[in-house]
């Protein structure tokens, strides 16, 4: 358990840096320079996720509550969302020129606190920027890839041993 807090502590630490610390953020930058600064960031992040994983998989199991039948749809159909939400972020379909923060939107479906506060943070401290152009071509693409990545996640979990489907 101890890995698995450490490790959501690193990662939120990590993910907030710029925004709680942006003197020492650009400090770093000034004596790393901007790449590796982001680098040293990202290990962090890695670091942080990695701890998580094994945390999690070292970590007792509690049931603390029996979810419903329907929980296991529901949990798979936030999670499609989710992953599309997330290829928003960097892609060119309408849907970006909705959400302001599409990636942590995605977030919120998944980890909602965290995004929430990320939101507000970003939101105070960087002007609101115009939407790029957006076609239905990336729409599509924006689907498609969401649909192979939450595969691929699947797959995963699957090999894991964790199905994530109901049987």
């Amino acid at each position: 358990m101890t890995l698995l807090v450490l490790g959501l502590v690193l990662w939120t630490a990590a993910h907030f840096f710029r925004r709680a610390a942006p003197g020492a953020r650009a400090a770093l930058a000034a004596a790393l320079g901007d790449g590796p600064s982001k680098g040293v960031v990202a290990a962090v992040i890695g670091l942080g996720l990695i701890l998580v994983i094994v945390g999690y998989r070292g970590a007792g199991f509690s049931p603390v509550y029996d979810p419903p039948s329907w929980g296991i749809h529901l949990n798979n159909l936030l999670m499609l969302v989710a992953v599309g939400l997330f290829g928003v972020g960097h892609s060119k379909s309408r849907v970006r020129g909705w959400l302001r923060n599409p990636m942590l939107t995605g977030v919120i479906v998944s980890m909602g606190l965290w995004a929430l506060a990320d939101i507000l943070t970003i939101d105070a401290s960087d002007p609101v920027k115009p939407a790029p152009v957006a076609s239905v071509a990336g729409d599509v693409r924006l689907v498609v890839i969401t649909l192979v990545v939450f595969a691929v996640i699947a797959f995963i979990h699957t090999k894991l041993g964790y199905y994530p489907f109901p049987q």
